[in-house]
This record gives structure tokens, sequence and C-alpha cells, in this order.
């Protein structure tokens, strides 16, 4: 029986977040959706299709998401039923990883499809990995822990992908001490940096975390895959307090990743930010998300998960709707540090929630993470393409943002129906 709440373990669990957490700020947030719209086109054409250079970059991560999520169900059976969570997870960094360096080829239109197909393929192994990681917090501590170790991942994501944002910031303002000739050339530099972080502080993890046992016989994992996820969908059905919260994440989520893709790329194109800009930006946004965090988990303990998301879905309301109306740099620096409160929070308090809603002593917590995060992985699908097309509908982005205020609303409507049990503490 694996020990829980074993420190160094732990430890070594959310040093995973610290190494993959630099491709979701560094390169998806802050430097990439510049760089790439700098690089193409306003009006691109893709597949005999017209669009906007910003509707195709929306439509890339919907597209890699839709993947992830098509394959998440299957490879999480397997990974419970063959005992390979670790050695899935070990594949889907390495995939990112190697991606996030080709982005280096991508120079300009003539090299379109090498930013498109890299970017997609580094967001595949970023959100399959995650399918993986989750899976292990059942595994690694105590129920009355999930708040509190949940909320140490994020925060080490955000703390050490700060630490390489800055870095590149260094690189991109001081792009002569570099020999580059000038900022956009420094750019390519980030993308070997956070593949080479990424796949180097993974080793931790790997190290560290328990090894799997298979359940079973090594043979028709593809079948037995599909048997675990039915029997986990199976004994999910039948609570409607996980149904709902599944739902009202459905939604809250599909507004939430859009915003932490697309802000960018709303601020260099209706604000004009430049790149520099939209690092700091983006620095404001993670320093934040760093005490939000773990206020969340505090605000919990006292409250209760319930009260924490409902607060927080409330924020996410009234940014999407001040968002709209936001004229100004200084408006838009202020409506990122209230992103930031509310941004590691409610992603921190989903996972441990949803922990709390699974039976008790489960061993297949894979399969039964899987359905969370084929929730993450289509809504966010849902919430890009809804961006996109938004755009691509009315050609503006700012309908686009209040549009995902009525993915909110209704998880608010949805998350008052959940019934969430509390824990005490462990002295």
């Amino acid at each position: 029986m694996q020990e829980k709440n074993n420190p160094r373990v732990i430890n070594g669990w959310a040093f995973f977040d610290w190494a993959n957490s630099a491709y979701a700020l560094v390169i998806t947030v802050a430097i990439f959706p510049g760089y790439f719209l700098e690089l193409t086109n306003d009006t691109v054409d893709v597949l005999g299709m017209r669009m906007s250079d910003s509707t195709l970059y929306a439509w890339s991560i919907a597209l890699a998401y839709l993947i992830i999520a098509a394959l998440s169900p299957l490879l999480s059976g397997i990974a419970d039923y063959g005992g390979r969570k670790k050695e899935f997870l070990r594949f889907f960094t390495t995939l990112g990883a190697l991606a996030c360096i080709s982005l280096l080829f991508f120079t300009g239109m003539p090299t379109l499809w090498v930013g498109v197909i890299g970017f997609i393929l580094a967001t595949i192994g970023f959100a399959g990995g995650i399918v993986f990681y989750n899976a292990f917090l059942p595994i690694i501590a105590t129920e009355d822990r999930y708040d509190d170790v949940s909320a140490k991942g994020f925060s080490y994501g955000f703390i050490g992908s700060v630490i390489l944002l800055v870095a590149n910031l260094v690189i991109i303002l001081n792009y002569s001490w570099f020999g580059f000739p000038d900022g956009l050339r420094a750019v390519p530099t980030a993308f070997v940096m956070v593949g080479l972080w990424w796949i180097g502080f993974s080793q931790i993890p790997l190290k560290r975390l328990p090894e799997d046992k298979p359940q079973g016989k090594m043979e028709n994992l593809v079948g037995k895959g599909y048997q675990e996820i039915r029997k986990a969908w199976n004994n999910l059905k039948g609570d409607s307090n996980a149904v709902r919260f599944l739902i009202a994440f459905f939604c809250y989520n599909a507004g939430v990743q859009a915003v932490l893709f697309l802000a960018s790329t709303f601020a260099e194109k209706e604000l004009k930010f430049s790149s520099s800009g939209l690092i700091v930006l983006v620095l404001i946004l993670q320093i934040v998300a760093i005490g939000g965090a773990w206020a969340s988990a505090k605000l919990s303990g006292i409250k209760g998960n319930k009260y924490s998301i409902l607060v927080m879905l409330v924020i996410w309301t009234g940014v999407c709707i001040v968002g709209y109306f936001v004229q100004t740099g200084l408006d838009f620096y202020i409506l990122a540090g209230a992103v930031g409160l509310v941004m590691g929070g409610i992603q921190s308090l989903s996972r441990s929630t949803y922990a709390k809603l699974l039976p008790e002593n489960t061993p297949d917590t894979a399969s039964y993470f899987s359905f969370y995060d084929v929730m993450d992985k289509v809504s966010t699908v849902v919430g890009t393409f809804t961006f996109g097309f938004v755009e691509q509908l009315t050609g503006g982005m700012r309908n686009s943002v209040m549009a995902l205020a009525v993915f909110f609303i209704v998880s608010l409507a949805v998350i008052s129906l959940v019934k969430i049990r509390r824990m005490a503490v462990a002295a």
C-alpha cells in the first residue's frame, strides 16, 4: 500500500507543475501569441477558408484539445488497468517539450505550418500529461490534504514559470547583449529554454512518484481501457452531485481557459500591447495568482469549496463584462490583476473538489479523473472555438469576451445545486 502524505513525494509531484507550467505561461500566454500574430498576415487562408490570424490561433488551441479529449479517456483507462500512469506521463512530457523546441523553425508565413503543427503537438503534450499528473493526487495524499496539495502544485507552477518568464524578458529586452539584431529575433530562444526546462524538471516527479502496479494481464489493453472508462462512468452517473459539478465545471472552465489562452491576443490586437508589455501583463497576472491559489484554499477551509467557487465565478463574470468596455492599457493591467486573483484558485479548487466527490478508496483514479480531464479539454475546445467563432462572425474580439460571460452565469446556476462534503483537516 502506497504511503500517503509523504512530503518528498508531494513536493516531487508539485515539481511537475513547476516543469510544465512554463509552457502554459511563457509560450501559450505570454510570448507565442504575440509572436504568431507578428509573423503572420492579418488574414490567412487555411484549407480554403479565409480567417483572421487570431481566429486561426484560437482554433489551433481548440483542435489540440479536441484531439487530446478524444484520446484521454482511452489512455486513462489503459493507464489504470495496465499500470502505466508514469509511462504516459513521460511520453506526453517528451512530446510536448520537443514540439515546443521545434517552434524555433517557425520564422514567417512560408513556415506557418511549422508554427501551427508544432504549437498543436506541444499543446497536446501539455494537456495529455495533466491527465496522468492529476490522477496521482488521490494516490499520494489523503482526502483532507487535497486542497493544500493541489494548491501547492499550482503555486509551484506559478513560481517556476515566472522565474523562466523573467529570464526570457531579460533576453528579449536586452537582445543586443545576446547578439540578436532585434527583440523579435530573440523570441525563439524562449521556445528552446521552455522545452529544456520542461523535460529537465519533469525528471524529479518521474523519479519520486510511486511506481504503477498492473491490475491484470498485460493484454487487450485497448478493450480494457474502454471497460475501465465505462465502469467509472456507470459509477459517476448515479451521483447527481458529481454530474452537476462536472456540468458546472464544463461551463465555467470554457470561459476560464478561453480567457487565459486568448487574453494576450486581445491585448495585442485591441489595445496594441508590445511584446514586452504582454510579458509584464502576464507577470502581474501570475504573481497575483500565487497568492490567489493559497487564498482560495484558506477560504475553502473556512467557508467550504462551494462558497469559494461561487465567489470566484462572480468575479469571473465581472471580468468578462468589464473586459468588453476596457479601453486603456492601465485598465487592462488592473483587470489582469483580478484574473490572477481567481485564476489559480478556481483551477486548484476544481481539481480538489472533484477528488472529494469520487467514491472513497477507489483504485482506478485515472479512469475517474479522465472524466474530469475530458470535461477540461472539451470545455477548452468549446471556449476557444466560441471565442474565435464570435470574432469571425462579428469581426470583433470584444464581442467574444462578452460571450464568455454566458458560460460563467450558467455555471453559477448549476454549482448552486451541488452539495460538497467538508472534511476536517488533520492535525
